[in-house]
């Protein structure tokens, strides 16, 4: 999979600076550009399907490797207080400090805005140290299912993001596209199928 653009929306303080950071930041595009289709290829091929591929086993592979080395899966946040909002995908906890967090865009665009204000809020209360949301681009979106969150919807929103108040941290938005087109490989499944391809291999990584 490639790395269209990465977005840096909230970049200050010591973290921003601080090798640790450097190296989150490296390991999470490698494990981007890590991740294939169909299982056991050495590219991102796309079946150009319109809105014809799931993208619940992307991230669930994606989410997957993140396990392998560390990370912890839906992690609950108390953001809001007395309310709970939907569990961030997967979560670096740190022994010096609060944990970095990460999401990948499954849903439409209101969902990628709720993910964006867990984010924000996260890091506005510093109950974040930092936060990455991965999403498709415009070009992949049109083979994925329909409506899901984009990075052309989301980009007029930058820069009222970027006004954020954040002491120290990092947020960064990246913007992903598959490596190739063929009409000769599988879709990606959906949903409930999606779900229980990802488990018995899914979309490699």
């Amino acid at each position: 999979m490639r790395i269209i653009s990465v977005e840096t929306i909230i970049s200050v303080g010591d973290y921003a600076k601080s090798a640790e950071w450097r190296e989150t930041q490296e390991f999470l595009h490698d494990a981007v550009r890590s991740m294939t289709w169909p299982p056991g290829s050495q590219e991102f091929t796309i079946n150009p399907t319109r809105h014809g591929n799931g993208v619940e086993p992307i991230k669930d592979s994606f989410v997957e490797k993140l396990v392998r080395a560390g990370w912890e899966r839906e992690q609950y946040l108390d953001l809001i207080p007395q309310k709970r909002p939907g569990p961030i995908d997967a979560v670096l906890c740190r022994s010096s400090g609060p944990p970095f967090a990460v999401e990948w865009e499954t849903g439409n665009i209101v969902s990628s805005h709720r993910a964006v204000g867990k984010l924000l809020r996260g890091l506005r209360r510093r109950l974040l140290v930092g936060g990455v949301l991965i999403v498709p681009s415009r070009a992949l979106y049109h083979y994925l299912t329909d409506r899901v969150g984009n990075f052309s919807e989301l980009e007029p929103y930058f820069e009222e993001w970027r006004l954020t108040s954040c002491e120290s941290g990092v947020f960064e938005i990246i913007q992903v596209e598959h490596d190739a087109i063929s009409e000769e490989i599988p879709c990606i499944p959906k949903m409930e199928t999606g779900l229980r391809a990802a488990k018995k291999g899914g979309v490699q990584i």
